[in-house]
């Protein structure tokens, strides 16, 4: 061994083994002792078992976008992205999964009816949100990035779509955006099913063909996940309600199903998706804005409830249907539970349990329990839960910091008393 002298002047030999074991011990503290590094980056490495045949996953380009004219042309240009991501489908579909020609016309079909016709509202937010956040955040924004704006806008738009040719289903409605319902038309009755199911798996494939290359795709694909199954639970406290009693229709039940399946995706995703494209990664920051964002969808949602029963179909694109459908809804769980001025009479509630939910849209009982919320001032009512809820919402505007209050205020501009 090397002869080393200690301390004491006493010569020492060391193990031949002793240097090369202290190195190993000195590397391993050091790499214990280190700050855990965080992953380079989202985006998504090769997939060997899903690609196949050659060419998956297909990924776009910069120069698969249309110009994107948001100054001139908002809508319209959101319009173009829709057209193309319609176009992708219907050109990878025959070359990827060997789709005939007769099937591939029917998905291209299906979602020109399903995912058009509508506000836009959900997904225009997104455009408007991100644009929004990233000057307020000095990143560049260009055509591509405009564009992808869009697409993530589309992803909301899609999702609203299925759920809605599902709801539709569901509640057996009539009519939609002033259209029959899907699964009314011609030839599509329970393929309506299929079709639900196959726009939702679409919106997955929008999102890997878009973003799977960026740095933040794994944590748009986390929030889509996430909001989808959020949704989906708020749908089953919805459905759930054909196997209730009235007198389990609680405010509480109402609140929650809202949340759920409105709140989530029709408010918090289109800034959430637009906050993780701009790079916001503080937990404070999503825990304020969706605060804030799920008080406004509880709020949007009574207004719902109050135009299904108040609105003209011509006013509110739909034929309201809630009553006959046996809806937990705002009017309903504000009579029932005795929270009107004045309260509900013995003699009134009997109106409710007997006629709520088997009756006939137009009919004489519908037009009764019309009369009854009449008579219990529930349009009154429902004006000052809307001023208290614009309120409070206002009163959560300091707690936001990372993203510009401007954000929330286009938001309120656009359902803040609305009419339709």
């Amino acid at each position: 061994g090397l002869a080393l002298n200690d301390p004491s002047g006493i010569p020492y030999y060391s193990s031949p083994l002793e240097v090369p074991v202290a190195l190993v011990l000195i590397v391993l503290a050091y790499v214990l002792f280190q700050p855990a590094s965080k992953p380079a980056s989202g985006a998504l490495t090769s997939c060997p078992a899903t690609s196949w045949p050659v060419g998956k996953p297909v990924i776009a380009s910069p120069l698969d976008y249309p110009t994107y004219n948001y100054v001139g042309d908002p809508k319209g240009s959101f319009m173009l992205i829709c057209d193309m991501l319609i176009a992708e489908v219907k050109e990878e579909l025959p070359k990827m999964y060997e789709l005939p020609a007769l099937e591939n016309d029917w998905i291209n079909r299906m979602l020109e009816y399903n995912t058009k016709g509508g506000k836009m509202t959900r997904g225009l937010m997104v455009v408007e949100t991100a644009v929004v956040i990233f000057k307020a955040r000095g990143l560049p924004i260009d055509n591509t990035t405009m564009c992808k704006f869009a697409v993530l806008g589309w992803c909301i738009e899609w999702l609203q779509a299925w759920l809605l040719v599902a709801d539709d289903i569901m509640d057996e409605s009539l009519t939609r955006r002033g259209q029959p319902c899907w699964y009314k038309c011609k030839g599509v009755g329970h393929i309506a099913i299929n079709d639900a199911v196959t726009i939702e798996s679409l919106v997955f494939k929008m999102l890997k063909r878009h973003f799977s290359q960026d740095a933040c795709y794994l944590q748009l694909l986390d929030l889509l996940m996430e909001t989808t199954f959020q949704t989906e639970l708020g749908q089953l406290l919805d459905t759930m309600c054909d196997n209730l009693e009235l007198s389990e229709f609680s405010l509480e039940r109402w609140t929650a199903i809202v949340k759920y399946k409105t709140a989530f995706y029709s408010f918090y995703l289109s800034v959430a998706f637009a906050m993780i494209y701009a790079g916001i990664t503080d937990q404070k920051a999503y825990d304020s804005t969706r605060e804030i964002l799920i008080k406004m969808g509880v709020y949007f949602q009574a207004q719902d409830d109050y135009l299904d029963c108040y609105g003209t179909p011509e006013q509110i694109g739909k034929i309201g249907t809630d009553i006959e459908s046996k809806k937990c809804g705002f009017l309903f769980c504000n009579a029932y539970n005795g929270l009107t001025t004045p309260k509900i009479t013995s003699k009134q509630k009997a109106l409710l349990d007997f006629k709520y939910g088997k009756c006939k849209v137009g009919s004489a009982d519908e037009q009764a329990i019309k009369k009854l919320y009449e008579e219990l001032h529930l349009e009154e009512l429902y004006k000052k839960y809307e001023q208290n809820a614009y309120d409070e919402i206002m009163a959560l505007k300091h707690t936001v910091k990372e993203v510009p209050w401007e954000v929330f205020e286009v938001f309120l501009n656009k359902i803040f008393k609305r009419s339709k």
